[in-house]
């Protein structure tokens, strides 16, 4: 493998109008018990972690579950949609005082033109547009069928400067710049817990600072311009 591709840092863009795969770029997807972080294989705790600080430092936190989630079609999706609920209300009571968590649904994956309400949904086509309009710079992807959520994670980090969470009931998504694998109501209702836990400690908007260290260190590594 070349060494560059090992350096290849999964992280939020504007990357390029068509930014490569990151499995193309040599990032490989976690095994049972780990996830990754900007395309390092991580134990599965520093990544509850890490996920909590970026929701927490956030000025727009948003999670966006799909239609694996928003519809009651079996008993495993009704505990997620509890356990998404309880993220969300965890999120709103422990964010920042001037941070707007937000839960926008994508209910269904079909293209919406010539016009999506970019205030009420977000759709795997075009989400950079509910992105850009609500300002979001931290989302989840939670319940979205695999090739849904690759084509969002991928026009995303092209587009915008927003850091994604992918919460993946298979086994993750290499183009997330956090990803879990094996998602399941547990999982979810623990990163409430680490939400809950670094509640006060960290600061408002302290998302950018992270954002913009990632950017030094890759054109400090010479992996990207």
């Amino acid at each position: 493998m070349n060494q560059q591709y090992g350096q290849y840092s999964v992280r939020p863009g504007p990357e390029a109008f068509l930014p490569p795969a990151a499995a193309s770029m040599g990032v490989v997807l976690p095994d049972p018990g780990q996830a990754h972080i900007n395309g390092r294989i991580v134990p599965e705790e520093e990544a509850f972690e890490e996920a909590a600080r970026m929701f927490l430092g956030g000025t727009v936190p948003t999670i966006f579950p799909g239609p694996l989630v928003l519809w009651a079609w079996n008993e495993k999706a009704k505990k997620k949609a509890k356990a998404i609920k309880f993220l969300y209300d965890t999120l709103k009571e422990c964010a920042p005082q001037d941070a707007k968590p937000m839960l926008i649904p994508m209910p269904d994956y079909r293209p919406k033109y010539p016009k999506i309400n970019p205030e009420v949904e977000i759709n795997p086509n075009h989400p950079n547009l509910t992105i850009w309009h609500n300002k979001i710079d931290v989302c989840m992807f939670v319940g979205v069928h695999c090739h849904q959520a690759n084509l969002s994670l991928k026009i995303i980090r092209g587009g915008t400067n927003c850091y994604t969470i992918a919460m993946c009931a298979q086994a993750g998504h290499e183009d997330a710049c956090l990803s879990f694998r094996d998602a399941s109501a547990e999982k979810i209702m623990h990163l409430a817990e680490w939400v809950k836990k670094l509640k006060g400690v960290v600061p408002f908007g302290a998302i950018k600072k992270h954002v913009a260290a990632l950017e030094t260190q890759d054109r400090a590594g010479g992996t990207r311009n």
